[in-house]
């Protein structure tokens, strides 16, 4: 294995996600950065050979924090030319880190290489069978891509590491700034890790979209206008429709039936959607009730950064599991 490149993940209470995710991880240098875990996946990580980071908890907690820690504390031991970044959720896949490597030494300007991203078990429930969708997007030059990345460190030092204080979308944020110091960003046509959601409920599911809609007003304050499709979708489905709604029950029924109706719309649309990229219909049906609910917790998440950001509140984690 190439010496130049080393590998940091990140985990809170995993549990035997956790072990699967180190169990996968090939021999190179390997830094395990832990967000106050007290499931002992600190123990957990020593055992198995890596470098331990434990984040302080006098600071909020979050996976950019996390990443950027993991990130200086190899940097303190020599910084490699490559970085792996991998969620404590995740197994990389036999044989991802050589082709990618090889990819990025054939092509010079490429500073993030990401791949597929799979869930072990996308039947297990609805919550993680749009997960396994979320996850499905096309090779090529992309905008931006999730948490599992080979990144170079040339470009680390030219955009900067991870921010701290983005609690959600900190990939989308990170490679936006990526991208604006003229880097390439490639997903290769290849499995990169097995994800595993471990959604069950839909309390979970409800978290973690509160958590999305978060990102998108962060990240879209940060780097306007990116997200701004998403805030507008959030501010019509998640506000406006849910208001006029709530008016028309109060004052004139009529207003209600007609915002019922536009919600009824766009799940067809979205179900159609769906169906046309090759998932069954009651699959794309079930899928489609939950992107049109979502953003309803998605305004709920944009609003809650509002209000931190007014009243200067720090940007705590919202976590979903």
């Amino acid at each position: 294995m190439n010496p130049r490149v080393a590998i940091v993940a990140i985990g809170r209470n995993e549990g035997d996600r956790l072990k699967a995710c180190l169990a996968s991880l090939p021999d190179v240098p390997i830094v395990y950065v832990d967000s106050g875990s007290t499931d002992g996946s600190v123990e957990l990580a020593r055992k198995s050979g890596a470098m331990v980071v434990e984040l302080s908890p006098d600071r909020p907690f979050t996976a950019a924090r996390a990443r950027r820690e993991g990130y200086e504390a190899l940097c303190e031991q020599g910084c490699p030319d490559f970085i792996q970044f991998i969620d404590g959720d995740c197994a990389l896949q036999p044989g991802w880190l050589d082709q990618a490597l090889s990819a990025m030494e054939d092509h010079l300007d490429w500073g993030i290489v990401t791949g597929w991203r799979r869930e072990v078990y996308p039947d297990a429930s609805v919550y993680n069978a749009l997960c396994h969708h979320e996850w499905d997007r096309p090779a090529g030059d992309i905008s931006t891509c999730g948490g599992d990345m080979l990144v170079r460190a040339a470009a680390i030092k030219e955009a900067g590491p991870f921010d701290d204080h983005v609690i959600a979308a900190e990939d989308d944020e990170f490679c936006v700034r990526i991208r604006i110091a003229g880097w390439t960003i490639h997903r290769l046509p290849l499995e990169m890790t097995r994800h595993d959601a471990a959604m069950y409920h839909f309390e979970q599911w409800w978290k973690r979209a509160v958590r999305s809609g978060h990102g998108f007003a962060q990240v879209g304050q940060m780097h306007p206008p990116y997200f701004a499709r998403e805030r507008q979708r959030v501010v019509v489905y998640g506000m406006v429709l849910p208001a006029l709604a709530g008016l028309g029950l109060l004052f004139f029924w009529p207003l209600t039936i007609l915002s019922l109706l536009v919600y009824g719309v766009n799940f067809l649309r979205i179900a159609q959607g769906l169906r046309g990229e090759g998932l069954e219909t009651a699959r794309a049906r079930r899928l489609a009730a939950l992107i049109t609910l979502s953003k309803i917790p998605n305004a709920i998440g944009m609003l809650e950064f509002y209000r931190r950001r007014l009243l200067g509140r720090r940007m705590h984690i919202i976590e979903y599991k």
